[in-house]
């Protein structure tokens, strides 16, 4: 079976698109770093890629809000070739900024027919938090990303990443719908209900505020003549939708064979 092919989203602030692209890689999958510019100018490219990340930073430093200009940009340069990729269920994970872009781009919670339910809002403590932390994934969660994944821990590094909700009544929906993916096992940033990640309707959009690209290798023995580097907890939401994907391949190839 062919290699999932994943782009890379980069830009004017993004600073962790060759960590994303190593660990899709790492993965299994093909991962080709673009520039949203070089996107914007050819947006029919994005038809010919299986998947999407769009990684942490600064984007275009935050002018505006974090993810702001990124997501007008995403939206009105790339338009329909974007959101024809949605509506094919593409997966696509936003990290840190990149979850910010998503919940600017309406894409999350909900889809982008639907009004904006929830904002990343700066932590409560008004400053950045740089530390690594426990999360947890939740029982019923829906998330293709995190699918089979138990506790472990993962850095953050963000200013603005408390979840808020308009209504409270959208939290008791997204739990019972498993679209909270992961939860800090301690408040952090005074997030509701202590929030870290969650998911579209289809588990197949991700959003999360801590990054896995930062740890996929961890190490663990520096004894000569041994294999010290081994997989550090970020690296299997990475191959889970890898396996996602191939798996997926796989039940096209063999539903379009002759029988």
């Amino acid at each position: 079976m062919m290699q999932p092919a994943f782009l890379v989203l980069s830009g004017d602030g993004i600073n962790c698109e060759r960590e994303t692209a190593a660990a899709l890689r790492d993965a299994g999958a093909n991962a080709e770093i673009l520039h949203i510019n070089d996107l914007a100018a050819k947006p029919d490219t994005l038809a010919r890629f299986d998947g999407m990340a769009i990684p942490g930073g600064f984007s275009f430093g935050d002018e505006l809000g974090s993810g702001q200009i990124l997501a007008l940009k995403i939206r009105h340069a790339l338009g329909d070739a974007f959101f024809d990729f949605v509506a094919a269920q593409k997966p696509i994970i936003g990290i840190c900024n990149g979850f910010q872009v998503l919940v600017k781009l309406g894409l999350l919670p909900y889809p982008a027919t639907q009004k904006r339910v929830m904002a990343l809002a700066p932590n409560l403590q008004g400053g950045f938090i740089d530390r690594w932390v426990t999360l947890q994934p939740a029982q019923n969660s829906i998330c293709k990303w995190t699918e089979g994944m138990e506790a472990f821990d993962l850095p953050i590094r963000h200013g603005e990443g408390r979840v808020v909700f308009g209504d409270d009544a959208v939290y008791d929906e997204l739990k019972e719908n498993g679209q909270i993916a992961l939860t800090y096992r301690e408040d952090v940033n005074g997030s509701h209900q202590h929030i870290a990640g969650l998911c579209d309707p289809s588990g197949l959009i991700f959003g999360l505020m801590p990054h896995p690209e930062a740890f996929v290798y961890q190490a663990t023995n520096f004894a000569p003549q041994r294999d010290f580097m081994a997989a550090g907890a970020g690296a299997q939401i990475f191959r889970n939708i890898v396996t996602y994907l191939t798996e997926t391949q796989k039940e096209k190839s063999y539903a379009g064979r002759p029988h």
